[in-house]
């Protein structure tokens, strides 16, 4: 416990003064002190309560008693390194295994997500003896620098920055907003096809591929959902080229997208990474993360005569801690209970995006949902600042909720998995008020609807011209509100 207090002017004060500025706050005109947390809620220096809807460190709810009993019986035990042996270590790893793919069978621990794709990258480097990374547009893997190299949502901020010549970025599978959407006939293959091309140029230049990286559903660039089979297809191309596949789970992993506990799983047993990295859940706020590979990658690594040592990594404190989280999953069902009100999160904002036109797509799979605003659902205008003004006037309600994707316009669920239905009912209800306010300060409006002869519906779209909003006729099937009512056939969702 701190042995001293500050007012909030103070704390923000002292961190100016002490905290490097590039380490930002949320809500930075006006930050929250957060000074306790239980499950889905933290409390301000007011003891004033907060819903948060987007902390997926704290995975199985903050500060769960379980998580912190065993953290703290292990501290008065022993804490050392891994070079020593003990029963957490090997309990751990067999238990992670236990729930992949029996291929996927060494672990190594280490302390952060960054950390573990920077040792991902160093094992597909070792294994393939190939140099080139293929990365997907708008991807977030670390903030060490040969992850800043591969994450364009980073380097393409960075002022004179310039991609390395063995970094490719293929293009982000979204069929959404991306290059091949929804009514593609098949996008999966034409999004592969985009990392065939990749890898066929850079063949021509001399260069070799060591691995395809990309989290599974991408976070950071929008809440991303890649059409069924695409993964398989990256896969042949990459291994064909005598690279290996690393899925990117720190995000989206331990049971978050409900039907899976991993979220490459969602493309079907026949895909298989060579590679997985996962952090933030692992510990539920405890640094902690880790990377579990093939054993040819493993012994492969091995070849290369360096010993790898990590001081912190695979402590029996952290090791405590992780065992406890996965005892919680299952003895609480978070994966059941994120399949449950995930969908039911889903099917209340699908019943927002019939009533509003600010919202153009709701995506996701269990409690990882994206919400994407527009300003105009035919051409898909990105709508970034009422994106901002609606997890700010969320704030003001005490909801706590954030926006990302390249045009930082899609709203993003990634809460507890404690989560509840009235907790999705409470954010959705607020939401719907504050969309209601915007939309009538822009003057949108839902389309009428018609039937046609054919016994579809006619929708006169609203669209904006010269900053006035005019109807123009577009035919569309009418959406049923219950549930699921903007599934397509080429995404996969709760």
């Amino acid at each position: 416990m701190a042995t001293e207090t500050f007012d909030k002017q103070k704390t923000i004060d002292l961190r100016k003064k002490h905290v490097g500025p590039s380490c930002k706050v949320f809500f930075n005109h006006d930050p929250i002190k957060i000074v306790r947390a239980r499950g889905q809620y933290m409390y301000n220096e007011k003891d004033e309560r907060y819903l948060d809807c987007i902390n997926n460190v704290a995975h199985v709810g903050h500060c769960h008693p379980d998580v912190v009993k065993a953290g703290a019986e292990q501290m008065e035990l022993l804490n050392t390194n891994s070079r020593f042996l003990h029963d957490n270590l090997v309990l751990f790893a067999q238990r992670l295994q236990a729930t992949l793919p029996e291929k996927l069978s060494v672990c190594y621990f280490v302390n952060s997500g960054s950390e573990a794709n920077d040792l991902a990258l160093r094992l597909a480097w070792q294994y393939t003896g190939h140099k080139d990374i293929i990365t997907l547009d708008n991807a977030y893997h670390g903030h060490v620098s040969s992850l800043i190299d591969i994450s364009p949502y980073k380097f393409h901020q960075m002022a004179g920055a310039k991609q390395s010549q063995h970094v490719h970025v293929a293009l982000s599978p979204d069929i959404y907003r991306g290059k091949y959407r929804e009514d593609h006939p098949d996008p999966a293959n034409a999004y592969a096809d985009n990392v065939k091309d990749i890898i066929d140029k850079a063949h021509e230049k001399g260069h070799t591929i060591a691995a395809f990286i990309a989290e599974s559903l991408q976070s950071c660039g929008g809440q991303v959902i890649p059409p069924m089979g695409y993964f398989q297809k990256v896969a042949q191309h990459v291994r064909k080229a005598g690279g290996i596949c690393i899925a990117d789970e720190v995000q989206v992993g331990f049971g978050r997208v409900g039907t899976h506990f991993w979220a490459f799983q969602l493309q079907g047993e026949d895909f298989v990474p060579d590679i997985v990295t996962m952090g933030k859940p692992i510990g539920n706020g405890h640094p902690m993360s880790c990377v579990i590979t093939t054993r040819e990658v493993a012994e492969g690594f091995m070849s290369s005569g360096m010993e790898y040592f990590n001081t912190f990594g695979g402590n029996p404190v952290s090791c405590a801690i992780g065992l406890a989280v996965l005892d919680v999953i299952e003895k609480e069902d978070l994966q059941g209970n994120a399949l449950r009100v995930g969908g039911y999160l889903t099917q209340l904002l699908d019943n927002l995006k019939e009533r509003h036109p600010l919202v153009g797509d709701v995506r996701g799979h269990g409690l990882f949902v994206g919400v994407e605003l527009v300003r105009d659902r035919q051409k898909r205008t990105p709508a970034t600042a009422e994106a901002q003004d609606v997890i700010y006037r969320l704030k003001e309600q005490r909801i706590l909720l954030s926006a990302d994707g390249p045009h930082r316009n899609v709203l993003k669920f990634k809460p507890p998995m404690c989560f509840s239905r009235e907790d999705a009912e409470l954010a959705v209800e607020k939401i719907d008020q504050i969309l209601a306010d915007l939309e009538k300060a822009l003057g949108l409006h839902m389309p009428e609807v018609t039937i046609s002869e054919n016994g579809h519906s006619t929708r006169k779209e609203p669209i904006e011209e010269n900053g006035h909003i005019h109807p123009s006729n577009v035919s569309s099937h009418k959406h049923s509100t219950f549930p699921h009512s903007t599934k397509s056939n080429n995404r996969l969702r709760t």
